[in-house]
C-alpha cells in the first residue's frame, strides 16, 4: 500500500512538471494555430499513440458506464482543453496557470457531495489551498503585477470546474476495473467526437490551406 501511494505521488509530480510546460507550449502555438486545431490535433496524435501501445478493444459492462465515458470525455477532453486554449488567446499564460490551480478545490468540493467515500472537508484542507495558491502565484508571477483580463480568467476558471467534473468522473471509470490505457484511449475517442462537431463553428483548416 505505502508503495503504491509513493508511485502515485510520483506520478502526479510528474504530471504536474508534464502539464505545466502546457500552458507555455500552447501560448507559442497560438501564434499559428487557431485554440481548436491544436486541440484537436494534439488529442487525435495521443489517441493514435495509445492504439498503437495497447490495439486491444475496451468492452464495457453496461450503456451506462459507456456513457461515464462520454461525459468523461466531453469534459476532460472537449471542454477542459477548449475553455483553456480559448482563455490563453485573452489572459496571460500565468493568469491561467494560476487559476487552474483551483481545480483541486473544487474536485474536494464535488467528491465530498457527490462521492459517498469521501470524508469531511476540515479546516486543515482550507488552510493547506491557501498557502498552496499563494505559492503557486508567487512563483507563476514572479514580482509581476496581477493583471486582469476578466473574459479569459473567467473561461480558466470555467475550466478549472470542467476539469474537477472530469476528475469525478475518472475516479468513477478507475472503480470499472479496466486497464487504463484501454480507458484513457476511450475516453480520447469521444472527446475527439466532440471536438469534430466543435469545428463547424470555428474556421478550420488543415493541411496547406491554412497556411
Amino acid at each position: 500500500m505505502g508503495n503504491r501511494r509513493i508511485a502515485g505521488h510520483l506520478a502526479a509530480v510528474f504530471t504536474i512538471l508534464i502539464w505545466g510546460t502546457t500552458f507555455i507550449s500552447t501560448k507559442v502555438l497560438l501564434n499559428d494555430f487557431m485554440s481548436v486545431e491544436i486541440l484537436f490535433f494534439r488529442f487525435v496524435m495521443g489517441f493514435v499513440a495509445l492504439f498503437l501501445v495497447c490495439p486491444h478493444r475496451l468492452k464495457t459492462a453496461d450503456h451506462r458506464q459507456e456513457i461515464t465515458f462520454v461525459l468523461a470525455g466531453l469534459c476532460g477532453v472537449c471542454l477542459y482543453y477548449l475553455l483553456e486554449n480559448i482563455a490563453l488567446t485573452y489572459t496571460m499564460a500565468s493568469n491561467v496557470g494560476v487559476i487552474i490551480s483551483v481545480a483541486p478545490f473544487f474536485t474536494a468540493v464535488l467528491s465530498h457531495l457527490f462521492m459517498k467515500s469521501e470524508g469531511r472537508l476540515r479546516i486543515n484542507f482550507f488552510i493547506g489551498f491557501v498557502v498552496a495558491m499563494a505559492g503557486v502565484s508567487l512563483i507563476s508571477f514572479n514580482g509581476r503585477g496581477l493583471e486582469l483580463n476578466p473574459i479569459g480568467d473567467i473561461l480558466a476558471v470555467l475550466a478549472a470546474f470542467v476539469w474537477a467534473c472530469y476528475s469525478i468522473l475518472i475516479r468513477k471509470i478507475s472503480n470499472f476495473g479496466y486497464p487504463v490505457i484501454l480507458t484513457t484511449r476511450r475516453t480520447f475517442f469521444y472527446g475527439i467526437l466532440f471536438m469534430v462537431l466543435a469545428l463547424f463553428f470555428f474556421d478550420f483548416k488543415i493541411g496547406a490551406e491554412r497556411f
